[in-house]
């Protein structure tokens, strides 16, 4: 469906990268719920007060701005992106007193170093890093006190695949669309629509919480996948249309994940699963997790910054709860898929702090 950008009723009424409509913001970015509290994905607490935060010195591999998604406007064509492993991005802004939807720095692979211009309340959860305050070890998990002038360091990673570095307030850079997530293939959102690079500066806004202790920190570090992880599933949409022979071979075949893979989706090498003859589907909204079969036979499993909608069939979908541990899986690392039901996903979000 076509939108009029001249209805001054479209969110998209001045570019799908530019500022929403005074209507949008009142609907979605900067509307309270009736406990007072921000909607996932709103900015309101975040919008004033910024103040300096740090100095990026080195990016490392990946470093974006992200936050829990921009929800909303997937109906215009729109992503939702967002953290990859959204309960190590919860974790570590609920260690530091941040409500859910603050923006924090998504750290692929290898990390970046980074140097604080004021005090700040700062939390690493996620992928295992060494980490080094100016010349003393720290530890994930936990709250880190920075003083001006310290650097931060991202050393050897040990486990995982992505870390996130929260610091009290959030990151403040201008929301698009109510998220301040990045979105790299469109360029919107987080800082200039792109991955951070050295010599970019980040402000934080106003500290509004007081830390927490987390004791389940070292459950959390065991749950890190070394090389691949088993991740369960649940029946997509279109499982009926497979023979149930050919389903099962989804769940006894080992998957690698291919090195194009990124924050859009994961491409799988391993055994293929052939479709029906002569399917053809209308294309059909596109949730995080959905295991998708390619004309080859291949499978595709759609992350953050996947597309609205797509057209193949979905035999599957990733349980919320493993959605976060894929998150933590890099190019080369084994996938296994093991069937459940809905109440053992909804069970599972417990173990991951969704619950």
């Amino acid at each position: 469906m076509a939108v009029d950008r001249s209805d001054p009723r479209s969110p998209l009424r001045h570019g799908a990268f530019g500022s929403v409509s005074a209507l949008g913001r009142r609907r979605r970015a900067f509307r309270s719920d009736r406990r007072g509290g921000v909607r996932p994905g709103g900015d309101r607490a975040f919008v004033t007060g910024a103040q300096p935060g740090l100095v990026i010195e080195d990016a490392g591999l990946l470093t974006t701005v992200q936050d829990t998604g921009r929800w909303g406007y997937q109906h215009y064509g729109v992503s939702v992106s967002g953290a990859m492993d959204m309960a190590a991005h919860c974790r570590a802004n609920r260690l530091i007193g941040n409500p859910p939807e603050a923006a924090t720095l998504e750290i692929t692979l290898v990390g970046p170093a980074l140097r604080f211009e004021t005090a700040m309340r700062v939390a690493v959860a996620g992928a295992a890093f060494e980490l080094t305050l100016d010349a003393s070890e720290v530890s994930a998990d936990t709250v880190l006190h920075a003083h001006p002038g310290q650097r931060l360091a991202f050393g050897r990673r040990t486990a995982g695949a992505r870390a996130y570095l929260a610091a009290a307030g959030g990151f403040s850079v201008v929301p698009v669309l109510g998220s301040r997530s990045t979105h790299l293939r469109s360029g919107m959102g987080g800082l200039e629509g792109r991955a951070l690079r050295a010599g970019d500066r980040l402000t934080v806004g106003p500290a509004l919480g007081v830390p927490r202790r987390e004791p389940a920190a070292a459950r959390w570090r065991r749950r890190l996948p070394l090389g691949g992880a088993r991740v369960r599933v649940l029946p997509g949409p279109h499982a009926g249309l497979f023979e149930p022979v050919v389903l099962r071979r989804l769940e006894t075949a080992r998957y690698t994940i291919r090195p194009e893979s990124d924050r859009m989706g994961y491409r799988l090498d391993g055994q293929p699963i052939p479709g029906p003859d002569g399917l053809s589907l209308l294309s059909l909204g596109l949730p995080v997790g959905a295991l998708q079969i390619l004309p080859s036979g291949g499978v595709v499993v759609a992350m953050a910054d996947r597309q609205t909608a797509g057209g193949y069939p979905r035999v599957a979908t990733v349980a919320t709860a493993d959605i976060c541990l894929l998150g933590q899986l890099a190019p080369g690392d084994w996938i296994e898929f093991e069937r459940c039901d809905q109440r053992t996903a909804r069970e599972a979000l417990a173990e991951v702090g969704l619950a």
